[in-house]
């Protein structure tokens, strides 16, 4: 099921067991680097010992007028591949560190769709 918007780190979760994944959309055919969410809460959960909750990929791309999409899976997603920056002072939320998720193709994962 979809979690209320803004809750910390997770974006769904399973009804029967304790499950939670985050979900991040890219414009894009697949690759090695997303855009992740705020720093803040996930540092504070890896310094807890806690890992980074895995990571569903969702990239939607077009070629030659075909609308093409591929949704994939990442359950262990290591503190290296976390990349924190910090939001340029004029941006709309000037200063806020965020992270990418980044070297994508080095960890397992699996294709749950595609077409």
């Amino acid at each position: 099921m979809k979690l209320p918007p803004s809750y910390p780190l997770a974006d769904v979760q399973c009804t029967g067991c304790v499950f939670r994944a985050q979900v991040k959309t890219a414009s894009s055919r697949p690759k090695k680097a997303i855009r992740g969410a705020g720093w803040d809460i996930i540092e504070k959960v890896l310094k807890a010992g806690y890992q980074a909750p895995p990571l569903i990929a969702h990239f939607v791309w077009n070629e030659a007028g075909v609308e093409h999409h591929q949704v994939v899976f990442y359950p262990f997603v290591p503190k290296r591949c976390l990349s924190k920056y910090q939001l340029k002072p004029t941006a709309r939320r000037a200063n806020y560190k965020m992270f990418n998720y980044v070297d994508l193709d080095t960890i397992p994962s699996m294709v749950l769709h595609e077409n």
